[in-house]
């Protein structure tokens, strides 16, 4: 697989609007792009720092993945993500070296990409995600 850089830190919160003075007021970040990803019942807010990115998350629904972690382990960090140039190949070859995978696919997220996971117990804790610009 070839990884070009951090894409984005995935980071859980229980409101975008109520983290929002962090990010601007305290780090002085902007806040580019928000968005709800129906599929996945989660609210992202984005902001740029250099080329990596920080993704707020926030759940639509109380079943979601996001108000699971959150309710488990709190606000903070939930993912990493990678920028691949193939989602689909950087899957089969992790896969090939034993790592188990949470979508056997690419699937649609955020911001256009194309996404996939990794399950954390193949990845020493840390849920891990591969992220490619479609237009790769």
């Amino acid at each position: 697989m070839n990884i070009s850089h951090i894409e984005h830190l995935g980071i859980a919160v229980k409101s975008i609007e109520d983290s929002l003075p962090y990010y601007e007021g305290v780090l002085g970040l902007k806040c580019y792009n928000i968005e709800v990803v129906e599929d996945q019942k989660v609210k992202t807010a984005f902001f740029k720092v250099g080329q990596t990115k920080i993704e707020l998350l926030e759940p639509t629904s109380p079943d979601s993945t996001i108000a699971k972690f959150i309710e488990k382990k709190g606000e903070g960090i939930h993912h990493i993500a990678f920028s691949v140039d193939s989602v689909a190949s950087s899957l089969a070859e992790a896969e090939s070296k034993g790592v188990q995978l949470i979508d056997k696919a690419p699937r649609a997220g955020a911001e256009g990409l194309n996404i996939a996971f990794l399950h954390p117990k193949s990845t020493c804790s840390v849920l891990t995600e591969f992220c490619e610009h479609p237009s790769k």
